[in-house]
């Protein structure tokens, strides 16, 4: 299958990465290797590592990127494991990173993956397909309850209960295995004036699938740790989940001191390393809303290692 994709946010991002020509930089969230490209542009001497727990995703990159070869390492891995990819290949230090969260164009737009309720597809959606959970077993086997509070919140969905509640009914009958099948439970006990009402638990499941909110949380901090002096962490996200735990993340990690309001004194210890460069996250530009239905959502938060 032929993937097309145009990298969000590019010109946005690269400019607050600020590249250094000799610099080695980390991808987190390499998908066809556009934002990389980019980067590779940029450099002279320089590195990037470039991660993506997707193989398939690895696989059409280094047909992308194949005209830099000898600048780019690829790492088959989920990014949470940065200090072991960065230990094992005997890097210390990186001169920038970028996050580009949540699913991808190519994972949507392939029809075997199972992520999008506009193609009737196996239930899966997994980034990493050698992870043992995936949608099916969400719907099929979480109670009632579970179901409710993941789509509440991963979906921010008002109508959870009542959702969870025709799932397992259906599921009573008979198992739920395709996208279609779940996206028409939704549909008939959802406002009818939604266009796709089915979209929020869609975006529930998959989150919960993947881990995606708490592997960012705890990664933010791993890569911060890992950056020289001057070194900045861009981080994009398309839905207000994502924005929080970055916005949260940014804030604590600028502060020189985390312990609650009330204490007389410091007793966290805390010392700020970054500083934040996008005081508001940067959005699409009218251009690019134009040319890209997939930026609508898109922010860019940029902190720099200080």
């Amino acid at each position: 299958m032929e993937f097309k994709h145009i990298p969000v946010l590019l010109e946005e991002t690269i400019d607050k990465l600020n590249i250094k020509k000799d610099g080695i930089y980390l991808d987190c969230t390499l998908g066809l290797g556009g934002h990389s490209k980019k980067i590779l542009q940029n450099l002279d001497n320089g590195l990037i590592i470039a991660i993506d727990q997707d193989k398939e995703a690895i696989n059409a990159a280094k047909e992308n990127l194949k005209e830099y070869e000898g600048k780019v390492i690829f790492v088959n891995d989920n990014y949470s494991n940065i200090e072991n990819i960065l230990d094992n290949l005997g890097i210390d230090r990186i001169d920038g990173a970028i996050m580009d969260i949540g699913v991808s164009s190519y994972q949507i737009d392939n029809s075997k993956r199972g992520f999008s309720y506009m193609k009737d597809d196996i239930l899966d959606m997994r980034m990493d397909q050698t992870s043992s959970l995936t949608a099916f077993d969400v719907v099929n086997t979480y109670s009632k309850e579970e179901l409710q509070e993941i789509f509440s919140k991963y979906g921010e969905e008002h109508k959870s209960k009542t959702i969870a509640n025709e799932i397992v009914n259906y599921r009573n009958e008979k198992e739920i295995k395709t996208t279609f099948e779940l996206r028409d439970i939704i549909r008939k006990v959802s406002n009818s004036n939604q266009i796709h009402p089915e979209k929020r638990v869609f975006q529930a499941i998959r989150i919960e699938v993947n881990d995606e909110l708490n592997v960012l949380e705890n990664t933010i901090e791993k890569i911060v740790n890992r950056l020289n002096k001057g070194g900045r962490l861009c981080i994009i996200s398309f839905h207000s989940l994502e924005d929080r735990i970055v916005k949260d993340k940014f804030k604590e990690l600028s502060k020189d001191c985390i312990c609650p309001p009330d204490f007389p004194v410091c007793v966290c210890n805390h010392h700020r390393s970054i500083k934040i460069l996008t005081k508001k996250p940067i959005t699409a530009s009218n251009e690019e809303l134009k040319k890209n239905i997939r930026s609508h959502s898109a922010k860019l938060r940029v902190a720099e290692r200080i």
